[in-house]
């Protein structure tokens, strides 16, 4: 396999802004739309919502009860956030004030999975068990969509506008908020843990329990497979060009090439750097470059399309477990399982 070592000058270190603690594992961010503000959800049920530029927590939520599963902000509105949680409820923050007042609504099981805007911010889904629900900004229920045949474990509204996908095992399926049964069904005898829409709205990826990566043509309905991962995949982005599909699944990102006829019979570009399982990945919003990270608390920057070798390099105590970008592809939230919450800004290359 053709890969990206590091032979070349040594890479310099990420910009620390600022450090805080949670009490429990960074169980998922959310940057606010004008990234005044970060919220980072604990594995142990708070969530603590920071001052980007200084590092303060601005707002100490509850959370939820058990754990918090997922964080995300209402498309150009600072003062809306999600949150789902093991308690099964979502929750609504209204944080326009200087206390946030939180509105509850019932995800329909024990332990509420996901929450998701779509692009306009006019509909909020949510996945509890095998129910997926469509939310108003205000907390009314839209719609409620027939019961999956699993559970569901992930969901991704298109980009720029237009179904939502939802993941569980044995399907992939395509829902608009106005039709009852789903738009398309894209099925395969397997557990599907995390999605991906490519930019363009194009293509789905998915990573697998069965140690496999799918890529699906949405208007064709084709399927692609890329096997022989040491480990299942939970790691999966895409460049914004919508030609890189990076992937996790290993202690190597794998970067491929989705361009012409797309993935299949060709080798991926391999980063090699890592001695440890890679536990996050996230390619920038509009640039070039791939963040990972691993167990062992090392997080690399690649440039697939350009240096051979990580380009930026820093070490935290912990093992990481969620890394994401800012809109401005300046700054960089790292969280760990320890509670580490780290924003880098990425130096001058």
């Amino acid at each position: 396999m053709s890969g990206l070592g590091s032979r070349s000058r040594a890479p310099r270190p990420f910009t620390k802004r600022w450090t805080a603690k949670l009490d429990g594992q960074v169980a998922g961010f959310a940057w606010s739309p004008g990234r005044a503000l970060l919220a980072a959800a604990s594995a142990d049920g708070p969530i603590a919502v920071f001052d980007a530029a200084t590092g303060q927590v601005k707002y100490p939520l509850a959370g939820h009860g058990g754990a918090t599963a997922s964080v995300a902000w209402r498309p150009g509105d600072d003062a809306t956030l999600a949150s789902a949680g093991q308690d099964g409820k979502v929750r609504l923050w209204n944080l326009a004030g200087e206390r946030a007042a939180a509105t509850d609504l019932p995800a329909g099981a024990t332990w509420a999975e996901r929450v998701a805007w779509s692009p306009d911010g006019v509909h909020l889904a949510s996945a509890a068990g095998r129910k997926l629900r469509l939310w108003s900004p205000t907390g009314d229920l839209v719609h409620e969509f027939p019961d999956h045949p699993s559970t569901i474990l992930d969901l991704g509204w298109k980009p720029g506008g237009g179904p939502l996908a939802s993941a569980a095992y044995g399907k992939l399926q395509l829902w608009l908020p106005d039709r009852a049964e789903p738009v398309q069904r894209f099925e395969w005898k397997g557990s599907m843990l995390v999605l991906a829409w490519s930019p363009d709205g194009r293509y789905i990826a998915t990573g697998d329990q069965d140690r496999t990566v799918h890529f699906w043509n949405v208007a064709t309905g084709d399927d692609l497979m890329m096997s022989g991962y040491p480990t299942k995949v939970r790691e999966i982005s895409w460049d914004a060009s919508s030609r890189y599909l990076a992937t996790g699944g290993g202690d190597m990102p794998c970067v491929w090439d989705c361009s012409g006829t797309g993935p299949e019979g060709t080798e991926p570009m391999q980063c090699k750097g890592h001695d440890e399982l890679v536990t996050a990945l996230a390619f920038q919003h509009r640039g070039p470059y791939l963040v990972s990270a691993d167990r062992n608390g090392l997080l690399l920057l690649w440039h697939p399309g350009g240096a051979k070798a990580a380009v930026v390099r820093s070490q935290l105590d912990s093992p990481v477990t969620h890394v994401v970008w800012a809109d401005d592809d300046k700054h960089l939230a790292v969280g760990t399982e320890a509670g580490d919450v780290v924003l880098y800004a990425l130096p001058t290359l």
